[in-house]
């Protein structure tokens, strides 16, 4: 199996099964996990969690997180399937409750300075390894976000990997409509960053994209054209499952489209 089939059923089991947690848990973000599961179904292929860092600042996504965490054997199928239930620490959004998650997220902003501050330090005791950021394109109005990416040109931090879920959705709508953040390449560039442009389900594109970059001296950016919700019919585009939790017929609709 190629590189490329294997990225496929990869994320394909990972959207049945973050499917699976997410409704037995009734929580929410099922659209926003399923728009980054082939990014991260990629990222983690392709990462040595002894040396790298991967840092989810769209927080909400943690069902993807400790699903590729699992995959990985750094946690346990127990603790995988305690997911959002009475008791658990795994909770819907990232906290730092093991050393391979290293940093909170779901307050936005917050990943990138985590980021900043890992990559830096790499750099000042040179060691191996890379940090990657995955953010949402509505962290892209903070702030944080981009005092952080002035740091990181500054330094010069080339171990540092930002991508960004471009799903054009934040939590109340559109996010040209609440904050038009464009033309995003353009801004990045002027900050001092490598800039890559890609379909963030397009696993050879992904694939090449988090391959280091030739640029030395800067940090990267990849933005991630995604659809939200993707893999599922009737929830790509529609941010009511921003929130929603799937019902018992939403529930089998999905896992019947996604086992084919």
């Amino acid at each position: 199996m190629d590189n490329i089939e294997k990225y496929k059923e990869i994320a394909l089991e990972a959207r049945k099964k973050v499917l699976e947690m997410i409704y037995k848990a009734q929580t929410s973000h099922i659209g926003s996990n399923f728009s980054c599961i082939d990014l991260l179904a990629v990222l983690f292929e392709k990462s040595d969690l002894d040396k790298d860092k991967i840092i989810l600042s769209k927080g909400w996504a943690a069902a993807s997180l400790y699903y590729f965490l699992y995959k990985k054997g750094k946690i346990t199928e127990e603790e995988l399937v305690s997911y959002c239930q009475p008791g658990s620490k795994f909770i819907g959004l990232a906290e730092p409750i093991i050393p391979e998650i290293p940093a909170a997220g779901g307050s936005m902003g917050f990943g990138l300075p985590f980021g900043v501050g890992f990559a830096l330090a790499k750099k000042i005791k040179k060691e191996k390894g890379n940090i990657s950021i995955l953010m949402s394109d509505g962290e892209m109005d903070c702030g944080t976000t981009w005092e952080s990416a002035l740091i990181a040109s500054h330094h010069k931090l080339d171990n540092l990997f930002v991508v960004v879920d471009m799903n054009e959705f934040q939590a109340m709508g559109k996010i040209k409509e609440i904050l038009n953040i464009e033309p995003l390449k353009d801004k990045w560039k002027a900050f001092g960053w490598e800039v890559r442009e890609i379909d963030g389900h397009n696993f050879e594109e992904i694939e090449k994209s988090l391959t280091l970059s030739s640029c030395k001296e800067k940090p990267t950016v990849i933005l991630a054209k995604t659809i939200k919700g993707k893999g599922i019919n009737f929830m790509e585009g529609n941010n009511l499952y921003h929130y929603k939790a799937p019902s018992d017929e939403e529930y089998q609709r999905a896992l019947k489209e996604l086992n084919g």
